[in-house]
């Protein structure tokens, strides 16, 4: 079973590695967080080449991720993984960086582009009834 989510990449937590009777493995566990009404954040654990992948995204990436989920048990306790196994970017995370259709502040102050809309908007007369 395969699932799919789109989510923004928040943290990333540290590389753990070892050595199994399959050779030498790393691991490591990144935190992403859902844009629904409600978000929620998700770890997921990356293994091997996916570490790689995760840490060239940038931090507030939006990424769509394809996921599958794992349990196991252990000593009458049950464990559950989320593995991610492919992440595409679908924005990067610049913190301030207006989406491209999004007015300006001079476009949005009636294409007044000699100063920013916040200067000027102190020299209009205020209209509001109370």
């Amino acid at each position: 079973m395969s699932l799919e989510i789109t989510a923004k990449l928040v943290s990333s937590l540290p590389e753990q590695t070892g050595s199994g009777k399959n050779g030498p493995w790393v691991k490591q566990d990144f935190i992403v967080e859902t844009e629904d009404q409600y978000p929620k954040k998700i770890c997921m654990s990356a293994w091997g080449d996916l570490v790689k992948q995760f840490n060239g995204y940038t931090m507030g990436s939006k990424l769509k991720i394809s996921f599958r989920i794992e349990s196991r048990e252990y000593n009458g306790r049950w464990y559950t993984d989320v593995r991610p196994w492919k992440a595409v970017v679908e924005s990067n995370g610049t913190p301030g960086a207006a989406p491209m259709d999004a007015p300006s502040n001079y476009e949005a102050n009636g294409n007044n582009y000699n100063q920013p809309a916040a200067a000027n908007a102190s020299s209009v007369e205020d209209d509001l009834p109370f």
